[in-house]
């Protein structure tokens, strides 16, 4: 590791988590309800030991190869990270998926969790899963990057996931906007989430925000918050 690196990773880290602490008193909120998870996404397994021994330990992943690369090398190195995949999920990987990941956070379709259920249990293990709920005006075209079900459908879905062995429903995911709007966009995740609740209490998790709006999700209610940019540097695309 360079120290030069390693210095730049601390000073994005603390500038992000200024902005968390600013953020959470704005909402009234305390700083230890938000997880600020590390989009690593397109970075080297060394940065992420480097924020590791900067004190993160939750970190996202988007696609499955790159995600079980770096899973195997930070096992080796005997870190310990929680890993949050975030991409959208394609049958075939699930197996793969379901064996390093320990929360899967772009559910947004019954067959992905059955697929993932199946990995889970071939790999004797639980997984943490969100349902991911588009806030874009119109849905996403089938094989595009940009997931999510409609939130009119996310109760039914995580009903049905819910009953899957080896999944626990453990909240929700959701992406603003290409068009703007991020504040009224994360206030209707908060009431999909709300209404959530109500049939399945213990799924508090609310995942909204990245580096350009953390703070309107942490306004709204947001639990987690995906950041890349902001951490990393520019390189690649954020979480």
């Amino acid at each position: 590791m360079t120290d030069e690196r390693l210095a730049e990773l601390a000073e994005s880290l603390a500038e992000v988590r200024a902005r968390l602490e600013v953020a959470c008193r704005a909402a009234g909120r305390a700083a230890s309800e938000v997880t600020l998870v590390a989009i690593s996404k397109t970075w080297p397994a060394a940065d992420i030991l480097r924020l590791v021994s900067l004190g993160l330990t939750d970190f996202g992943e988007s696609y499955d190869r790159e995600a079980a690369t770096k899973a195997a090398a930070l096992d080796a190195a005997g870190a310990a990270v929680r890993w949050h995949y975030v991409g959208r999920l394609q049958r075939n990987k699930c197996r793969s998926v379901a064996s390093y990941a320990s929360v899967v956070q772009s559910v947004d379709r019954l067959e992905v969790a059955v697929a993932l259920a199946a990995g889970a249990a071939r790999a004797g293990r639980e997984l943490g899963v969100l349902v991911q709920v588009s806030l874009d005006p119109v849905p996403a075209e089938p094989g595009s990057a940009r997931g999510g079900c409609p939130p009119d459908e996310a109760l039914a879905l995580a009903s049905r996931v819910s009953a899957l062995q080896g999944l626990t429903v453990c909240g929700v995911m959701a992406v603003a906007p290409r068009a703007g709007g991020a504040r009224a966009a994360f206030a209707r995740l908060r009431e999909v989430s709300e209404a959530l609740r109500v049939e399945h209490p213990g799924a508090d998790i609310v995942s909204a925000g990245m580096s350009g709006d953390l703070e309107e999700a942490i306004a709204e209610g947001a639990t987690h918050v995906r950041v890349g940019t902001a951490l990393f540097g520019a390189r690649g695309a954020d979480g």
